[in-house]
């Protein structure tokens, strides 16, 4: 809206009227360009000031007096005489705030910082480094999803089997792991003088076969074994009292695992009355006090359960031709005392998948539940399945014609897995 005066028009016959109207204009004019210098200038609604240090003092009082309401510009006649238009407000922002523009009440006040730089529509350019960086991490994070993917969780179906003991399971088996070298011996033949590895092999055969007449649980096998090997590692016998060595110490392992243990006449008329029942209970004594009565001990057994079960839904073929795997590896001397437990239940079920050409022959779940790799089992078994190729042409025919059975699948007739 133009401020100016309206000057109305002059008869142009009267030359004093028509004098003095050019310098009334003239006067207004000079009064509206004054106030354009001074900073006082309408434009659209909007009334703006130049700021100086006597108006900014004064802006700020006025702000302190009102509380942070609206502040008049003083000197704002136009303002004042103006029907429409609505009060002005001062609005005070930061320290490094050093524009205000005293605006509508109906429209948003939009300050300007003057202390940080602004920023412009350039789009960020990303580096190569970062891209790059942002890449491997994408792919490590697929990676580690994968893995977790592959890593089957097969206890999820004894949540409600006590017996299972699922919250238990992972940390008695990391315990086992840790146990298992306190229970294994070292080469202990040459502090035997009168018996050797052949003997003692000889008389696992023997006991194989005493195990599966009497229906034995497999745990009394192998802890039988574990007993005789810990023993003998400790005392030295005469080659006349292993076998009484060994018949003791089923005796022993059928009390500790079995529901029903045979009773000492029984293993008396198996040996065919070589010993006497008192000899049996003497040797029977002397070995639960040379082992400290320690019989919990972790078996290859104890480990072939759990990896049986991380195969993921295995048959009864695959269960049988990993116990006759692993059996040959305990009737071998210088494979039980190089491996370790853990080590030779997972050879088995290495082994076992390679015969029965169960693919993939190493899973993630396995080696995650196992702790062994792939090429950290082939050298064990290598050792089993050689072991299986020399099976049906070995003097000790016992564990062969075990699993030659029906009831054992006949897994030992399967043709030798090649392993390189």
């Amino acid at each position: 809206m133009d401020t100016r005066a309206v000057v109305p028009p002059q008869p142009r016959g009267n030359g004093k009227v028509h004098g003095e109207a050019p310098r009334r204009n003239q006067r207004v004019a000079l009064e509206d360009r004054t106030n354009f210098e001074a900073g006082q200038v309408e434009i659209e609604g909007k009334i703006t000031r130049r700021i100086t240090r006597s108006f900014h003092a004064q802006l700020l009082a006025n702000a302190q007096k009102n509380n942070g309401n609206p502040v008049l510009v003083p000197g704002d006649k136009a303002a004042k005489n103006r029907n429409d238009a609505p009060a002005k407000k001062v609005t005070k922002k930061a320290a490094d705030e050093d524009v205000i523009v005293v605006s509508s009440d109906k429209e948003k006040e939009k300050p300007v910082n003057r202390g940080k730089p602004v920023q412009g529509s350039r789009k960020e350019v990303k580096t190569l480094t970062s891209i790059l960086t942002a890449r491997s991490k994408a792919m490590a994070c697929g990676d580690t999803n994968k893995l977790k993917e592959q890593i089957v969780d097969f206890d999820a179906a004894d949540v409600n089997d006590e017996l299972a003991v699922v919250e238990y399971v992972d940390e008695l088996y990391k315990f086992y792991k840790l146990e298992e070298d306190d229970c294994r011996v070292g080469d202990y033949m040459d502090t035997q003088p009168d018996i050797n590895s052949k003997m003692r092999s000889i008389l696992i055969d023997w006991l194989i076969d005493v195990h599966r007449k009497f229906e034995l649980m497999p745990e009394t096998f192998y802890l039988t074994v574990n007993i005789i090997d810990r023993f003998l590692s400790r005392r030295m016998v005469t080659r006349r009292e292993l076998q009484l060595v060994g018949i003791s110490s089923m005796v022993i392992a059928s009390k500790y695992e079995e529901v029903w243990a045979p009773q000492v006449n029984d293993f008396v008329c198996l040996s065919d009355y070589a010993y006497t029942g008192n000899q049996i209970r003497v040797m029977e004594k002397a070995i639960l006090q040379k082992l400290e009565w320690y019989l919990t001990v972790p078996t290859p057994y104890v480990f072939l359960a759990r990896y049986i079960k991380a195969s993921i839904s295995p048959d009864d073929e695959m269960k049988n031709m990993v116990y006759f795997l692993a059996e040959l590896g305990v009737l071998d001397y210088q494979t039980t005392i190089r491996h370790s437990p853990s080590m030779i239940a997972a050879a088995a079920v290495y082994a076992a998948h390679c015969t029965l050409n169960k693919m993939p022959f190493w899973t993630e779940t396995l080696k995650h539940h196992t702790g062994y790799s792939e090429e950290q089992l082939r050298e064990c078994a290598k050792v089993l399945v050689g072991f299986h190729s020399k099976a049906g042409e070995s003097d000790l025919k016992a564990l062969f014609k075990k699993y030659t059975k029906p009831e054992y699948g006949a897994v030992a007739r399967h043709t030798p897995a090649k392993i390189c």
